[in-house]
């Protein structure tokens, strides 16, 4: 995988961590200190699952060599699919609970979970997995940073909006993989 490809689906992965960071956002109006801790949380649980993914996965690659293009398209097709159909059919009421530690904990473990598959069909396609989780990390981070300041400013106009976008790149990524594979390679 190229580095623009992993980027993208590090863009893919963080939309979920950026809705609920833009949630956070809107309903709690975090101060600048909490908004890092929430990226900071979201990067880190974003880059952790796809490395325990990865090793997971590598633990049994050479014997699905032969249908990893499968696993990747099915894979990033479900994960894409899920979260378009979150997109559409999110609530996107404020939860009555105060924002904690315990509360991010389980936001980013939540968010970060479609990561793991992810760390799978990266071990699949033999990725460089310490630059692909580097940049998912760091993409989560820095987007949800951006999202919590966009969710304080307009509200919930675009978080089912972010979560629609992610799940199309990643089933956009699933898509090529499995082209390539089938028919370029």
């Amino acid at each position: 995988m190229s580095i623009i490809e992993i980027l993208l689906v590090g863009i893919g992965l963080s939309m979920d961590a950026c809705a609920v960071s833009m949630t956070n956002g809107m309903c709690y109006k975090p101060k600048f200190r909490q908004t890092l801790f929430i990226a900071l949380s979201f990067g880190v649980f974003q880059a952790l699952m796809p490395l325990i993914g990865y090793f997971a996965g590598s633990l049994f690659t050479s014997q699905i060599s032969a249908f990893d293009h499968w696993i990747a398209l099915i894979l990033l097709g479900f994960i894409g699919g899920k979260m378009i159909w979150d997109g559409f059919y999110h609530d996107e009421s404020c939860p009555v609970k105060p924002f904690g530690a315990g509360l991010l904990l389980m936001q980013a473990i939540a968010t970060s979970i479609d990561a793991l598959a992810v760390g799978v069909s990266f071990a699949a396609v033999s990725a460089n997995i310490y630059l692909a989780v580097s940049l998912i990390g760091v993409t989560t981070f820095v987007l949800s940073i951006a999202a919590v300041k966009v969710g304080e400013w307009i509200g919930d106009k675009l978080n089912a909006k972010a979560e629609i976008f992610g799940g199309t790149i990643l089933v956009l990524i699933g898509l090529k993989i499995f082209i390539e594979h089938m028919w370029l390679s």
